[in-house]
C-alpha cells in the first residue's frame, strides 16, 4: 500500500499547485491513499471553506485532516459532521462537532487516520498521550484497520518525537504538521513506523511560514502600516511524504520525502 501524506495546504498557492499537480503524483507514483492537512486552506489562509474541501477532495484528496484553525471558517462546521474525509483533532475538548478519526476502505483494505493536536502552546485540548494512549487501545493495527496513519499537528518537534517513538510499531505512520517547515528526519523508527517531524506546507516558500513576507517583516518591526496576515500568493510547492506500507505486517517498509514545484529543492 503506498500512502502520500501531504502537509498543511495554504491558501490559494496551495490549493492551485494540489489541483495541477496533485493526480499527475498519484498516477506517476502509483499512489493508494492520499491525506492531505487542510486547515489553511483558506483563502486568507486560515481554516477551511465548503469550496476548499471540494477542491481537495476533486484534486485527489481522499482524507484532509486539521489542527488549531479547524474551526476558523463557521461555515465548516455544517458540513463537518456528514463528510466522513474531513476530520478534526480527536483531543479537542469534548463536545465539538465532527470526528477525530475514520477508517476507510481502499483495495479489500481498511486504512484508519487519527488527527491529534498538541499540547505545548495549542490551543487548550485533552492530555495529548493520555488520549492517545486510549485511542489506540479502540483501534488496533491489523484488528481494527491494516493501516493506521496519524497526524499530530503540533508546535514543538520534542512532543512530536516523543508521541512518534510512543507509537512505534503500534501504527503504520506518524507525521508532523503546523509549522509549515519541512524537516529533514524522515525515517522508520526501530519497530517499523515510518515518521518525520513536520512535513512542511503546500504552499508558496517565497514567504514566512506561507504568509506575504513584507507585510510578516513589518509585523515582526511593529510597523503601524502592517495589515493582518495573508498567504503569499506566488508558486507553491507541495510537501509531504510517501509511506510504503507492507500489506501483511500493517508496518512501514519504506518512507521518501517529496517536495515538488516551487523555489524549494526539489525531491521527488
Amino acid at each position: 500500500m503506498k500512502i502520500l501524506i501531504l502537509g498543511d495546504v495554504c491558501g490559494p498557492a496551495g490549493i492551485k499547485i494540489l489541483k495541477s499537480k496533485l493526480k499527475d503524483v498519484i498516477k506517476e507514483k502509483k499512489i493508494d491513499f492520499t491525506i492531505a492537512n487542510g486547515e489553511n486552506a483558506a483563502d486568507n489562509g486560515k481554516g477551511i471553506t465548503k469550496k476548499n474541501f471540494k477542491d481537495l477532495i476533486d484534486s485527489g484528496v481522499d482524507v484532509i485532516t486539521s489542527g488549531n484553525h479547524i474551526w476558523d471558517q463557521k461555515e465548516i462546521v455544517e458540513i463537518i459532521d456528514k463528510e466522513k474525509n474531513l476530520i478534526r483533532p480527536a483531543n479537542l475538548l469534548e463536545g465539538q462537532p465532527g470526528n477525530g478519526y475514520g477508517i476507510y476502505k481502499i483495495k479489500n483494505k481498511k486504512i484508519a487516520v487519527i488527527n491529534l493536536i498538541g499540547n505545548v502552546f495549542m490551543k487548550k485540548s485533552q492530555d495529548l498521550f493520555l488520549f492517545t494512549e486510549r485511542i489506540i487501545k479502540k483501534i488496533v493495527l491489523k484488528k481494527d484497520a491494516d493501516f493506521i496513519v496519524v497526524d499530530i499537528h503540533g508546535e514543538i518537534t520534542s512532543e512530536k518525537m516523543a508521541l512518534g517513538h510512543f507509537l512505534d510499531g503500534k501504527v503504520t505512520s506518524v507525521v508532523g504538521t503546523h509549522t509549515h517547515v519541512p524537516t529533514s528526519d524522515t525515517k522508520i523508527l526501530k519497530n517499523g513506523t515510518a515518521y518525520q517531524t513536520d512535513l512542511g506546507m503546500c504552499g508558496d516558500y517565497d514567504s514566512v511560514i506561507g504568509m506575504n513576507k513584507e507585510n510578516s517583516i513589518k509585523k515582526f518591526k511593529k510597523d503601524p502600516s502592517a495589515e493582518i496576515h495573508f498567504p503569499a500568493k506566488g508558486q507553491a510547492s507541495m510537501s509531504g511524504v510517501i509511506v510504503d506500507a507492507d500489506d501483511h505486517t500493517g508496518l512501514a517498509s519504506n518512507i521518501n520525502q517529496i517536495i515538488l514545484g516551487g523555489n524549494l529543492k526539489q525531491i521527488i
